[in-house]
């Protein structure tokens, strides 16, 4: 076990976004974050990497409580927006990355080509990040999200403006790391991509409705699909 949430709520003000929420994740798994926007993702994965606290309960990676600057190295997260320095290009981006994570020269090199490869950003690597597309800044993102080899990712909404055939790629590098032993958090919306989890949590107005791989969420509810199996546990319907 990689990640223990125990008892987690959140409330800013009155609003409760996260309401008793308990989940285990294991280490070298891909685990699904599945909900409907404003269902409580970003705010729960925001606390695993120490952005924030919970208003009750507490969170525990590799078995010590976050925050926790000690595990900071060990993790690789990609937040929905991009934090990247528009002005300088690729490179420097993830040379200043890598600078952070006190990666040596050679190895950072080597590092750049092989994340930049990943996400089908290499032709790119000069260029000013200001010129980059939405979704080549994203994919740049999860690019210096992987810099480091961390033992775990935290990816929230990691392919949203990419498109299909890259997605595809993406995934294809994610198996990969996680045979690598790596384990990998992922929030979507996306029911495909859903369908590639290992395991899935389903998240609905804070509180989580339901825990299970596809198949089980999908045997338990009677379901073809994970989106029906989510509506099935009363879930909301929206769109892809």
């Amino acid at each position: 076990m990689i990640v223990s949430i125990q008892n987690v709520s959140k409330r800013y003000g009155k609003n409760e976004v996260l309401k008793d929420i308990n989940l285990e994740i294991n280490s070298g798994e891909i685990f699904g974050l599945l909900g409907p926007s404003g269902a409580g993702k970003t705010t729960l994965v925001r606390q695993l990497v120490g952005l924030e606290v919970p208003s009750e309960g507490e969170n525990y990676l590799f078995g010590e409580k976050m925050p926790s600057l000690q595990l900071i190295e060990r993790i690789g997260y990609m937040a929905q927006s991009d934090a990247l320095y528009t002005e300088l290009s690729a490179k420097e981006n993830l040379e200043f990355f890598a600078s952070l994570f006190g990666m040596k020269t050679a190895q950072r090199k080597k590092r750049i080509a092989e994340v930049m490869e990943l996400v089908d950003l290499s032709d790119h690597l000069t260029k000013l990040v200001s010129n980059y597309s939405g979704g080549m800044k994203r994919r740049l993102s999860l690019a210096a999200a992987l810099l480091h080899e961390p033992e775990l990712l935290i990816l929230d909404e990691p392919t949203v403006g990419i498109d299909p055939v890259l997605r595809q790629s993406i995934w294809s590098g994610f198996y990969d790391l996680k045979a690598k032993g790596k384990t990998l958090i992922v929030t979507t919306h996306v029911m495909d991509e859903a369908e590639k989890c290992d395991r899935l949590g389903l998240i609905r107005e804070g509180r989580l409705i339901a825990v299970g791989t596809p198949e089980e969420l999908k045997t338990q509810t009677g379901s073809s699909t994970v989106e029906e199996a989510f509506l099935a546990y009363g879930g909301v319907q929206y769109a892809n």
